[in-house]
């Protein structure tokens, strides 16, 4: 009797498992959604501070794309659109515990702008024909994509008024979506074949990547927190758009949004609060609030380990390549 007790108990054991290694670990647990009301056929927060607030993009049936905020409470700022702005293109970024923004507009080329309220400062990176603002962390730090003399389209940061540019190596173009409190930043690339792929720069200038979910055809990192946890979405060859949460050095989580084909996470702050959106069947997009759980993942994934590089700070001069627009 002895014996066959201690078989059972072992082939209990043994079965419970494969159960623990398939459904252990961190999720993405949807809250709610939200749309910015009056006729938006797309609402896209981008980031989400540490006090809640958010900020985004919303494009209306004419085509007409201006900046929000979502307040603490719920509340949402009127349309936000920078006085220089010619062609209807005004796009919120990042946003900061002060409920300062960032973002970008288009009159004959791509301007960065911060804004409080009602209140617009443009920016340019000097000596640059192109900029965009995409990250501002509590300290007024930022980060962002520029085109210096040299023509290669880079990431840059301002830290401390300094501004510093890179690019990873052996990229057509480098994009830095968010710099956090410990100055440590998360992006993509596009590399020589096109493809886009994530990474991050640490705080010592050293770039790690790439960071690719299992399966992607195209990967895009929009924001980190102070943990340096990392939200973005990727592609796979069938055509369906996932979310992801990367926690380095190795942890993929994909998230989709039920019945959709196409889940984007943009934002995270430093209590796991989650901005992205998702797309419906009639082509509406839609604003998604989720929180990462330390409990059971809903889709565990493996993907790339990323590995450490110096960045390359300096770039050499090359004919000017296709601006690359940041993607939303």
């Amino acid at each position: 009797m002895k014996i066959t007790r201690e078989i059972v108990c072992c082939i209990a054991a043994f079965l419970a498992l494969p159960v623990l290694e398939a459904f252990a670990g961190p999720a993405v647990e949807l809250i709610n959604t939200f749309d910015y009301p009056g006729g938006v056929l797309s609402t896209q927060p981008q980031k989400v501070s540490d006090r809640g607030a958010v900020v985004g993009v919303i494009i209306d049936s004419s085509g007409i794309t201006q900046a929000f905020v979502r307040f603490q409470n719920g509340h949402l700022s009127p349309p936000l659109t920078d006085p220089e702005d010619t062609t209807g293109v005004t796009q919120g970024r990042g946003i900061n515990n002060s409920t300062t923004i960032c973002g970008n507009y288009t009159s004959d080329t791509s301007h960065g702008f911060f804004a409080k309220g009602m209140g617009f400062h443009n920016y340019d990176v000097p000596g640059s024909s192109f900029t965009v603002v995409l990250g501002l962390n509590n300290a007024g730090d930022f980060s962002g994509s520029d085109i210096p003399a040299s023509g290669v389209q880079s990431g840059f940061v301002s830290i401390g008024g300094v501004i510093t540019e890179f690019t990873v190596p052996g990229a057509t173009a480098t994009l830095a979506y968010q710099i956090n409190s410990s100055n440590q930043v998360a992006g993509y690339y596009i590399d020589a074949s096109g493809i886009t792929h994530g990474y991050y720069r640490d705080s010592d200038g050293s770039l790690v990547f790439p960071i690719d979910p299992a399966g992607s055809t195209g990967t895009i990192v929009f924001g980190n927190n102070d943990s340096n946890t990392i939200v973005g979405r990727f592609a796979d060859a069938s055509g369906i758009t996932h979310g992801f949460v990367f926690i380095p050095p190795s942890t993929y989580i994909t998230y989709d949004f039920p019945g959709s084909t196409f889940t984007s996470l943009n934002g995270i702050n430093k209590a796991g609060l989650i901005v992205g959106r998702y797309l419906d069947a009639s082509g509406i997009e839609h604003g998604i609030l989720a929180r990462l759980d330390s409990g059971t993942s809903n889709q565990p994934n493996t993907g790339t380990i990323p590995q450490r590089q110096p960045a390359v700070s300096s770039v050499t001069s090359q004919p000017a390549a296709r601006v690359v627009e940041p993607a939303q």
